[in-house]
């Protein structure tokens, strides 16, 4: 999502609005020989054009729930977190910490969280969260799921609320509580300190500068202290840190980047302790039908 509505955020609204003007639509109007490969085995559906109807058939519907450019152009549909390079250690982790949850935010269908689980991270360890229980609901239809046929964990909720999300210190101990059961959530509290991977994509960029301070306080908070534990992801971002202006199609956007130095400081020495983790920031320039911006890519590791 390049943009959020803010909708039941409270006084934490994302800083920008963007609603496309065209219907849903497929981005380059095909899906990629390994995305056609995964949703034909997840979904069972092996013709190419009946795929490409029920897709645009979910995607229609999710578009009426809100119109986030990423429904629009289609772009839900790419494998963006297992195209991090921190990717096969997230699954590395999952392998090596039968415990270790696994926490994908903003997950709208939970395509990322699915792909996770159908390279082998384990399917009870991992929990997705989003604004909206509507896309969780239509995650379900897309994959041809039911919650009792695919049981992964979701919890609906918004994170600036301090009974979904309160902000604790990060962790150098064992955790204050046992591990959850997953299926009982109704907040992202009793994860604190046991979640070995959390996945950001595309989130932070649709809050002003000070909210994105505080959902990093919050995620930091849930991280489990065990060495190689990893909060990462994917968002808007420029060269300098500050507030950027874009139009596309008629429309204005201003919303706050991080620049990569920027973003490496704020965990390395206000969420974290100086040289408690390392950061890794890089930027690449992308452009989606002609919305252009550079996208950060990141990993914050635990040392």
């Amino acid at each position: 999502m390049l943009v959020g509505d803010g909708r039941g955020a409270g006084d934490f609204k994302a800083t920008a609005v963007v609603v496309p003007d065209t219907p849903p639509h497929f981005i380059h109007s095909t899906l990629t020989p390994e995305q056609t490969t995964f949703f034909k085995a997840q979904t069972g559906i092996d013709d190419d054009e009946a795929l490409k109807n029920h897709i645009l058939q979910v995607q229609t519907r999710a578009y009426k729930v809100f119109p986030y450019p990423c429904i629009q152009l289609g772009t839900f549909l790419e494998h963006g977190m297992a195209a991090l390079p921190v990717y096969d250690s997230v699954l590395k982790l999952g392998r090596e910490h039968p415990d270790g949850i696994f926490l994908d935010i903003g997950a709208c269908f939970g395509v990322d969280a699915r792909k996770a689980a159908a390279d082998g991270y384990p399917l009870g360890n991992i929990v997705t969260t989003d604004l909206y229980q509507e896309f969780f609901d239509l995650g379900h239809e897309l994959f041809r799921t039911t919650p009792a046929s695919y049981p992964i964990s979701f919890v609906a909720g918004d994170m600036f609320k301090p009974e979904m999300l309160q902000i604790l210190p990060p962790l150098d101990g064992p955790p204050p509580t046992e591990r959850p059961d997953l299926s009982t959530l109704t907040s992202l509290d009793p994860l604190a300190g046991h979640c070995v991977a959390i996945y950001a994509g595309n989130v932070f960029h649709l809050f002003s500068e000070e909210n994105q301070l505080r959902l990093a306080k919050g995620l930091a908070g849930l991280l489990s202290p065990v060495p190689d534990s990893v909060i990462f992801g994917m968002h808007a971002s420029n060269l300098k840190k500050g507030v950027l202006h874009v139009e596309h199609g008629g429309k204005a956007v201003d919303g706050f980047c991080h620049s990569p130095e920027s973003w490496a400081a704020i965990w390395d020495g206000e969420v974290f302790d100086k040289g408690k983790v390392r950061v890794d920031a890089t930027l690449e320039w992308m452009d989606r039908e002609g919305f252009a911006f550079w996208q950060m890519r990141w990993s914050v590791l635990r040392l």
